[in-house]
């Protein structure tokens, strides 16, 4: 029987807790009374996936089956999430190339010949082609890669963008151009936590810088409460606007995934588990581990981690109408992070662990550590935040001022620059914003090599706003004070001097709640 979220309140009698803290992990020994939010474990799989692939596109939500919507002669596009879903990336195949598999043998057999494949990365950098090919699969990348049709979206390439309209409060939607001139789009997703999916898909994956500024800024951030509760996000209401114009436009088959935790293979499974519940071979794992890793280079215990392959199990695919089954989407991811949390904390603490969105085989830098933190972590939660207003965040990194330049050259920029006049994410925009993201050097980077777009800083930036302007204090533990201060944060050596730090702002007494994750989970805050 598979247990729900856990939460724990720690006494004389439990053990220490691991927290991730970037390339590595500490135990930690929290004080009596702290409250650990544990994720649920691993809901039940499908089990049969192709069966599962087959189902829903033959019987979708709110609109026709597949293969009555495939006509010889159309021009069919496929989209698919890119790298940045799932975390960590699962181990081959992946569940996208299932899917796209399955998609162009319903078109052949349909007579449809027009078929083109883009990776859905919006701003993101452009994928290589081992990282395309491990999402798609080698038969898909075969057959499509070396003809052209197979390719990472360009957001900068003006000749291949359309331009739909506007909504009803002024945002432009402009979306790839062969996307919106298709007979039909089928979208394939992974929804690894709340946020994903829906409208965001094609109305972000898909768009140029003219349609995002509408959302990814600091004043939609700030309202954005939270970003896993669509119901109350200033952004997913925005991509909603913008996505009933994408729908007047281009006819759109999404198909969604989600998955279980099973974040961690062997041998670090350990890590997914309540710590009193390791056995003698987990504890000396993790003894050996964290052994290894002092003793590891850098660049070894890099790869170590990013050479992980998470072994997913798929939970539930829906396809058809977007917002049909986006719905049932959220049932499924509800079902395996949902966990019920009494009451508010005056301190949350958070382990930010080696891997986010935008450092996939990367470096996580000071400014996606923060956008992890106080990004990510911070708004998972439905209902309020974990903290109270004008509480204090504890986080563990080493915010190693390392970046790579390959993927990040205008966040080096941000950092020493930007950062160095102003924090506030109003200021920085404000002022800021325009410069990067149209520098005609940084556009050929994204656009030739594989860099981020040059805005994007800022929206890692902005991802953290909600956090910031409801915290009363950041705390980093283990972090460079260098970067902690270009950031505008502190830093402590351990938990202990963290916590006396805090005392000016929630008392030397404060209720404190620690988020046991990664594996995901979704606090339910009554």
């Amino acid at each position: 029987m598979t247990r729900p979220g856990f939460v724990l309140e720690v006494d004389d009698r439990t053990p220490p807790l691991l927290v991730h803290e970037g390339l590595g992990f500490r135990l930690e020994d929290f004080p009596i009374g702290t409250r650990v939010v544990y994720p649920p474990e691993p809901v039940p799989a499908v089990p049969d996936v192709d069966e599962a692939i087959r189902d829903a596109l033959h019987h979708p939500v709110d609109s026709e089956p597949l293969p009555a919507l495939l006509k010889p002669g159309m021009r069919l596009t496929i989209a698919f999430d890119d790298l940045s879903l799932p975390l960590p990336p699962m181990r081959a195949p992946d569940i996208r190339g299932r899917i796209i598999e399955q998609v162009l043998e319903l078109a052949a057999r349909a007579g449809v010949d027009d078929v083109e494949l883009v990776a859905a990365n919006a701003l993101h950098r452009r994928m290589t082609a081992a990282e395309i090919r491990h999402i798609v699969g080698e038969r898909v990348f075969r057959s499509f890669w070396p003809q052209g049709a197979l390719y990472n979206f360009d957001a900068e390439d003006r000749a291949n963008l359309a331009h739909l309209g506007t909504t009803e409060k002024g945002e432009d939607v402009e979306i790839s151009k062969r996307a919106a001139e298709s007979d039909l789009l089928v979208y394939v997703n992974v929804n690894l936590v709340a946020m994903d999916g829906g409208h965001k898909s094609v109305g972000i994956g898909l768009a140029s810088y003219r349609s995002l500024r509408h959302h990814h800024n600091a004043r939609t951030m700030v309202h954005s409460r939270s970003f896993m509760d669509h119901k109350h996000s200033a952004m997913h209401h925005s991509a909603w606007r913008m996505g009933a114009v994408v729908k007047e436009h281009v006819k759109v088959f999404q198909i969604e995934t989600t998955v279980d935790n099973t974040v961690f293979p062997k041998p670090y499974e350990f890590l997914m588990k309540r710590e009193w519940e390791w056995s003698v071979k987990d504890q000396a794992a993790a003894l050996g581990m964290r052994r290894g890793l002092a003793l590891m280079p850098q660049k070894l215990r890099h790869r170590t981690f990013h050479d992980l392959r998470a072994a997913y199990n798929l939970t539930g695919i829906n396809a058809g109408e977007v917002e049909a089954v986006h719905h049932r989407t959220l049932r499924n991811v509800h079902r395996q992070q949902r966990v019920e949390v009494d009451g508010q904390s005056d301190v949350l603490v958070l382990g930010i662990p080696y891997l986010g969105p935008y450092n996939v085989n990367s470096r996580m830098n000071p400014i996606l550590a923060t956008c992890m933190g106080l990004g990510y972590y911070f708004n998972s939660y439905l209902g309020r935040p974990v903290v109270r207003q004008g509480g204090v965040a504890i986080l563990y990194h080493p915010l190693d001022e390392g970046f790579n330049t390959l993927h990040h050259p205008s966040y080096v920029d941000f950092y020493e620059e930007v950062l160095a006049e102003s924090t506030d994410p109003m200021v920085v925009g404000e002022k800021f914003e325009q410069q990067f993201a149209t520098d005609p050097w940084y556009i050929h980077l994204y656009r030739t090599s594989h860099a981020y777009h040059g805005v994007h800083p800022f929206y890692m930036w902005y991802w953290a706003a909600h956090g910031m302007d409801h915290l009363g204090d950041v705390i980093w533990v283990g972090g460079d004070p260098k970067a902690a201060g270009r950031m505008g944060f502190r830093t402590a050596t351990t938990l202990r001097d963290a916590l006396e730090m805090a005392s000016s702002t929630v008392g030397s007494s404060p209720s404190i709640t620690y988020l046991h994750n990664p594996p995901h989970l979704l606090a339910d805050v009554r």
